[in-house]
């Protein structure tokens, strides 16, 4: 009998390729060149393991006759055509606790780095400029935090901000006040989270619903010196209406 096929689009970790075993046969692509990846799924494969850089929407997965499985090492899906495959009768999985800590962490970071402006005061250090009165920043001590989607990330950057003092504050139509009071969050509508943060930090999927949902509309509610951190997808927060009603672009992007 002969062994399923797996195209790993995406380098992946060597974990990952052991797990597979002698059990399968394993192929390559370049996932993000898209003759390339074509091509490969058109010799027939049973799954495809992908990261963010393969779009496999409606096309790829016409090419891929007999293909059963297509699987996203990470949480978002917004590269898959989920409707297209289950048209086709092929699986989607993702791997939804894959990064958690890591992404909550991260977000930590970008927040402390964000409040410390420590990207401005390092890149003026490196240009010979000690400025140290201009970007001293402010203490997340006291301050308000928004967190965009208290799901898994969400609820582990909660955890974390607390312990920093900050006031947390949140919105997610699919928590319960009870749920975010055992966490110590205090749910809001999204206008009323935007209105009275200082920092937000955005933890949503990439979908139509949220594409753009921190738009122009709702960030002119905002108070004048908001940051935002969005350790999410690029779109959901609309880069170019936070630079026109701020007069500048302080957000950090980071996929995961």
């Amino acid at each position: 009998m002969a062994k399923p096929i797996v195209l790993i689009a995406e380098e992946l970790s060597p974990a990952t390729l052991e797990a597979l075993g002698p059990d399968f046969e394993v192929v390559n692509c370049d996932g993000a060149n898209r003759a390339e990846l074509l091509a490969a799924l058109a010799k027939g494969v049973d799954a495809v393991l992908i990261r963010s850089a393969t779009k496999m929407d409606a096309e790829a997965i016409a090419a891929a006759k007999g293909l059963k499985v297509i699987a996203r090492a990470g949480v978002g899906l917004d590269n898959v055509d989920i409707p297209a495959a289950t048209a086709a009768g092929v699986m989607v999985v993702n791997a939804p606790q894959s990064n958690i800590v890591s992404a909550a962490e991260h977000t930590m970071a970008l927040l402390r780095a964000c409040a410390r402006n420590v990207p401005q005061a390092h890149a003026a250090l490196k240009a010979g400029r000690w400025e140290r009165s201009k970007w001293e920043g402010v203490e997340l001590a006291d301050k308000t935090l928004g967190v965009i989607g208290l799901g898994r990330i969400g609820k582990l950057v909660a955890q974390r901000a607390l312990a920093f003092g900050m006031r947390l504050v949140a919105y997610d139509p699919f928590v319960s006040e009870e749920r975010a009071r055992q966490m110590s969050v205090e749910m809001m509508s999204l206008d009323d989270v935007i209105a009275q943060s200082d920092f937000i930090t955005v933890h949503l999927p990439k979908t139509k619903e949220t594409k753009g949902i921190i738009g122009r509309e709702i960030l002119a509610k905002a108070k004048p010196d908001l940051r935002v951190i969005n350790v999410a997808r690029g779109g959901i927060v609309d880069e170019a209406a936070l630079a026109d009603v701020f007069g500048t672009l302080d957000v950090f992007v980071d996929e995961i």
